[in-house]
């Protein structure tokens, strides 16, 4: 995956990994007792009689290995994540995921036991699956595996592993089933976008590219000629140059009046940093 801005600390997911690492911290120094982490930590057994469980059992971690896989996994997928979705946006579905996981634990805790857990891995595995939607060929290389992998195939594998831990290993005091309620929820939630978005075809027709926009600007917009639309690489390993050419192609469908806040925002950021690089 080569380097780029969307890989940059972001605002949301500095916040939430220093929020985890002072958690620990306090929990490893000043409140050591066993009940207080039983009182964040999320049970299906107490889910209604300690309701802040299923957003506290999040910022929770068995231990600073634990903490330090999570908060990598963050870093990995959530700066691009949140960089492309915006970081209120980001910040909310970071959540909803983490709830979704407690939820999809609590429906399965009525057909088989489910155990208590804590850490924020079921909320980061919804973020991987974010991040293998908008990017699904970007590719990453996994320590100790030589070859790199491709998004949608790393999650998928992630998800896999989940599935056959869970059935062979229900002991192991890893959270399988709470990962799989985050991807799920994660993937809930796009297919919900996929279907709400869905429109008549239009015609393909020439275009003009958008070089610059300004959002909130009451300034006209700068445009170049018409020029057809570029045909799109097979594999596009950069997701900003990936991104940008998505967005385009929307603008070029569409209309500029289709683009969202976001997409505005990421096009503003595009732009900016082309002219700094100039």
């Amino acid at each position: 995956m080569k380097s780029s801005p969307s890989y940059r600390l972001t605002p949301w997911v500095g916040r939430l990994i220093i929020a985890n690492a002072v958690v620990l911290l306090l929990l490893m120094t000043l409140f050591t007792s066993r009940e207080i982490f039983q009182a964040l930590q999320f049970s299906p057994q107490t889910a209604f009689t300690s309701p802040w469980t299923f957003v506290s059992y999040m910022f929770v971690h068995a231990g600073l290995l634990h903490l330090l896989s999570n908060m990598l996994m963050l870093y990995v997928f959530g700066t691009a994540v949140e960089s492309r979705m915006g970081s209120r946006h980001f910040i909310l579905y970071y959540l909803y995921c983490g709830v979704g996981a407690a939820v999809f634990s609590l429906l399965l805790a009525g057909i088989m036991p489910v155990g208590a857990f804590v850490g924020a891995s079921g909320a980061v595995l919804g973020v991987a699956v974010a991040f293998a939607y908008f990017w699904p060929e970007a590719e990453l290389i996994v320590f100790p595996i030589p070859v790199p992998i491709k998004a949608r195939t790393l999650v998928l594998g992630l998800v896999a592993l989940d599935v056959i831990a869970s059935r062979l290993w229900p002991n192991d005091g890893i959270a399988h089933l709470a990962h799989l309620g985050g991807a799920l929820f994660g993937f809930i939630f796009f297919k919900v976008q996929s279907f709400s978005r869905l429109s008549p075809s239009e015609p393909a027709r020439t275009v003009e590219r958008v070089v610059m926009v300004q959002s909130g600007s009451s300034e006209p917009q700068q445009h170049t000629p018409v020029t057809p639309m570029r045909p799109r690489r097979a594999v596009e390993s950069d997701p900003v140059t990936a991104e940008v050419d998505r967005v385009l192609d929307k603008i070029s469908q569409r209309g500029i009046s289709s683009l969202t806040p976001a997409e505005r925002r990421f096009l503003d950021e595009v732009a900016k940093k082309k002219q700094q690089d100039h």
